[in-house]
């Protein structure tokens, strides 16, 4: 057997676990595993605290509507914006950190994360953090991964650049053509509990169109109940996070 060929079955040997590495960070995905055993990945805080996030943004139609509510209610968030739709809205970009919302990544395109190599992810990731930081003046430290998955590649990307992996420990499925303002409130608050992060979308760009009217809908109710039960609602540099894991 020539070298060539020893070399070539060798590596058709260790593709299984090269792709199996790569992918161990999927495990991640399942919540309950997340919530438990991966505090600061899920982004749990202290317990007094609830963080509120938005993912897919900014879209010039429907985040200023969440931008209006959060006013009136003297709430801040923290906005996980695409790179290529900060590009496109960059005012709405300076508009969102002018009013002391913070600010992290989620990726330049929303792409799973599993069919991504090593280089094409930290492209990914660096383009979509320095055009944030060229609007807005500060290199973002948040990271959130399209679709909540991670992979071995993103998490050595994100390392390099500097930037935190943060998922949730509560969404709304609000990207659905059947979500409703109530059932977003029922499915988040469900899984509500102190220290917790809340995950909305405050755009229809991977939803179903106008799925965004439902988390808006949602989040006067999703306010009010976390009020109720004792806890303050903000970005998460206030959330006393990361976590120790």
């Amino acid at each position: 057997m020539t070298t060539t060929r020893l070399l070539r079955t060798a590596a058709l040997a260790a593709l299984p676990a090269l792709m199996a590495a790569h992918a161990a960070p999927v495990v991640s995905t399942f919540a309950p595993l997340r919530n438990r055993t991966m505090p600061r990945l899920a982004g749990r805080g202290r317990p007094d605290h609830i963080a509120l996030t938005f993912d897919d943004g900014p879209d010039p139609t429907s985040t200023p509507h969440f931008l209006r509510l959060l006013v009136q209610r003297q709430v801040r968030a923290t906005f996980f914006l695409l790179g290529r739709e900060a590009h496109r809205a960059p005012g709405l970009v300076r508009e969102i950190d002018a009013a002391g919302h913070e600010i992290g990544i989620h990726g330049w395109l929303h792409r799973p994360l599993l069919l991504r190599g090593p280089r094409a992810a930290y492209d990914d990731f660096a383009r979509a953090r320095d055009t944030v930081a060229d609007i807005t003046g500060r290199r973002p430290t948040l990271f959130r991964p399209p679709y909540g998955v991670m992979s071995t590649a993103a998490h050595l990307a994100a390392r390099r650049l500097g930037l935190t992996p943060v998922l949730w420990t509560c969404w709304g499925e609000d990207w659905t053509a059947r979500a409703t303002p109530k059932s977003v409130h029922r499915t988040v608050t469900s899984d509500l509990h102190g220290g917790g992060t809340i995950l909305l979308h405050d755009s229809d760009c991977t939803s179903a169109p106008g799925a965004w009217r439902s988390a808006l809908g949602a989040l006067p109710r999703i306010l009010d109940t976390c009020g109720q039960r004792g806890y303050d609602v903000g970005p998460l540099r206030d959330h006393g996070w990361p976590h120790p894991a």
